[in-house]
């Protein structure tokens, strides 16, 4: 009787194999900047290159533990009904293939079979950009300084609005830079705070002033989109772009660069950023399994574009679902175990259509014990919502492009009103925990004075100067408010007790100047709003009142030049435009005033008098009248 015949498995080898995988998922990373195998540095700071037999052998059992565990190559979000587009996950079979090689020994193979190393494109990867922009000044990170964030506002030129198709970011010291988050800057918000800290850069960015558009990690690919859904550029934009660091036994410098590549055509589709999140966080010590949720629900139809997720060092799980009207549910991103350090922005394959009526719903859970390894505090501490790296996010910001244009207004104003609301809960939330915080009600009315909530502002800003009485600036801010309500004595009380307490305050002296402006003291309050942008000349509001104050008494020149100071410091001031567009008109500058009326008109389409204004320029410059 024969033997039954024993089949061994067939050999794994690194070049008929091995090499094939690792070309594909990992070498994006694991490549040498200069292209030279010798090279001892890789692009995006990676360890090691995995081009060549002699070093991926050395590494073989790292390789092996690695990929097993799915450390590498990373990628965050788990395998679901939706692709999307670059995924780097190895595959079970991909992962159990490498295991099966280095329990053989990692053989090479024959040489013959070698798969062929991919070509990389040689600087920018998307071809030259149309615009390249940089850091006015590099920035330093100090020798074995862990994780620093930090953010930094790149300078776009001044241009008529410009249609943006990519981004390509540029890491000119990869292995520090561990990833990228890219912001539009409308109001050149980031120039302020730039100006307003020491050094290069500053803490924290006031996220919901800006618009996110592009994320970057190591490795990434940039793409270029569909010119009918480029993103608007408008005149006097800026890019502000929060950099995570990692410190290295040196001090290291980093200068970063984008590339923006632009449609010559304007979009016919608009995308349309819609944002789940809780600003409410309030994780107690040693908490392993805190959960955060929001919802929303869609008023029209849309395709949903990209999925990008946000949470800091506590974050573990996260979840994002769409519920159907008919109740299915489909899963739009599920992380299984987040890692703040490859954080991303996940664009689908094929769009997801999902129709008016779907519920929105973003889960994440954040685990504050000692088992976190991540957990940077140690013992943990009571973390709170917060934009530094050491409190916690929860967001979940969803690209879409609705399928009807007649829809974007509606939600981009639901996106502004769900902002709002989420401030007013974080200032409620801060008041409820800290009640004895006089600043904490001072925030707290400010919101509420945002939401039109008048009353109950002023009830906490009475509440505010109950705790302390020498508050300048809630002394300011109540005089403020109960100057709109016509209360003009007790205003005027508190106005002078601010500017007594706060001399040198710009917005102290900038509410006493109303003051004297709503009393008929015009003399004064020129006075006062020239002290306000003395002491601070990015006072865009001290500028605008002295230009309204002085064009009126023919001192047109100086309120000229004022108005122009608003407009550097904040391009979307539709007013200035207007009342520019209004002085230069009569100094004769048409086209300019053309110009200016037609940016007005841009940032507050329904204004009739500017409209007016236009035509009657229009007209006097001999050109067609706008309808």
């Amino acid at each position: 009787m024969l033997g039954a015949c024993r089949q061994t498995a067939p050999s794994v080898t690194y070049h008929a194999n091995i090499a094939p995988i690792l070309n594909q998922q990992c070498a994006s990373c694991h490549r040498p900047i200069t292209g030279d195998p010798n090279d001892p540095l890789c692009v995006a700071g990676a360890p090691f290159s995995l081009l060549d037999y002699k070093t991926v052998k050395s590494h073989a059992n790292e390789i092996a533990e690695a990929s097993a565990t799915r450390a590498m190559p990373p990628w965050l979000p788990e395998p679901g009904p939706h692709r999307f587009a670059n995924e780097r996950r190895l595959s079970d079979a991909q992962i159990a293939l490498i295991q099966r090689w280095v329990d053989q020994g990692a053989p090479e193979g024959e040489t013959t079979t070698q798969t062929a190393v991919p070509a990389w494109p040689d600087g920018w990867q998307l071809g030259t950009p149309d615009l390249v922009v940089t850091m006015p000044e590099s920035f330093t990170i100090p020798a074995r300084g862990g994780d620093v964030f930090r953010n930094f506002v790149f300078p776009v030129p001044s241009s008529p609005t410009r249609y943006v198709r990519a981004i390509e970011f540029r890491a000119d010291n990869p292995k520090v830079i561990h990833h990228a988050n890219i912001a539009v800057d409308p109001s050149r918000l980031a120039r302020r705070l730039d100006r307003a800290e020491p050094g290069p850069g500053f803490a924290a960015m006031p996220e919901d002033q800006v618009v996110n558009v592009y994320g970057w990690s190591p490795g990434r690919v940039p793409v270029m989109e569909s010119p009918d859904t480029a993103w608007t550029l408008d005149e006097g934009s800026d890019l502000a772009v929060q950099l995570h660091m990692i410190g290295s036994a040196a001090p290291e410098t980093v200068r970063p660069t984008i590339g923006l590549y632009f449609s010559s055509t304007p979009p016919t589709r608009t995308p349309v950023v819609i944002k789940l999140e809780s600003k409410v966080i309030d994780i107690p010590a040693g908490e392993p399994a805190y959960v955060v949720e929001d919802s929303y629900v869609l008023p029209a139809a849309v395709d949903v574009v990209s999925v990008y997720p946000h949470a800091h060092y506590l974050a573990k799980q996260m979840t994002g679902t769409a519920v159907l009207p008919d109740g299915s549910r489909q899963t739009l991103l599920s992380i299984p175990q987040w890692d703040i350090r490859w954080q991303d922005q996940y664009r689908y394959v094929t769009p997801l259509a999902l129709p008016a009526g779907t519920t929105l719903q973003m889960r994440f859970t954040y685990d504050n014990s000692e088992r976190n390894t991540s957990n940077p505090a140690r013992p943990p501490q009571r973390v709170r919502w917060g934009p530094k790296s050491t409190d916690e996010m929860a967001a979940l910001w969803m690209e879409v492009i609705p399928r009807r244009a007649d829809d974007v207004a509606r939600l981009e104003s639901d996106h502004i009103e769900r902002a709002l609301r989420a401030d007013v809960a974080a200032a409620e939330a801060l008041v409820r925990t800290s009640p004895g915080d006089a600043r904490a009600h001072n925030y707290l009315a400010t919101k509420y004075l945002q939401a039109g909530r008048v009353p109950t502002a002023i009830d906490e800003l009475r509440r505010a100067l109950q705790i302390a009485p020498d508050d300048a600036e809630a002394h300011s801010n109540l005089g403020s408010v109960l100057l709109t309500q016509g209360q003009v004595s007790e205003a005027s009380a508190h106005l002078r007790t601010a500017v007594r307490i706060k001399p040198d305050d710009d917005r102290v002296r900038f509410n006493y100047a109303n003051l004297l402006q709503a009393s008929g003291r015009t003399d004064d309050a020129i006075a006062e709003f020239r002290r306000a942008v003395q002491l601070n000349p990015d006072n865009a509001d001290a500028h605008f009142n002295l230009a309204v104050l002085l064009g009126p008494r023919n001192q047109l020149g100086e309120a000229i030049t004022h108005l122009r100071q608003v407009i550097e410091i904040n391009p979307q001031n539709a007013d200035a435009h207007r009342n520019l567009a209004v002085g230069l008109g009569l100094q004769g500058k048409l086209d300019e005033a053309i110009r200016h009326d037609r940016t007005s008109l841009r940032l507050q389409p329904d204004s009739a008098a500017t409209r007016e204004h236009l035509n009657a320029l229009l007209k006097a410059a001999g050109k067609t009248v706008s309808p």
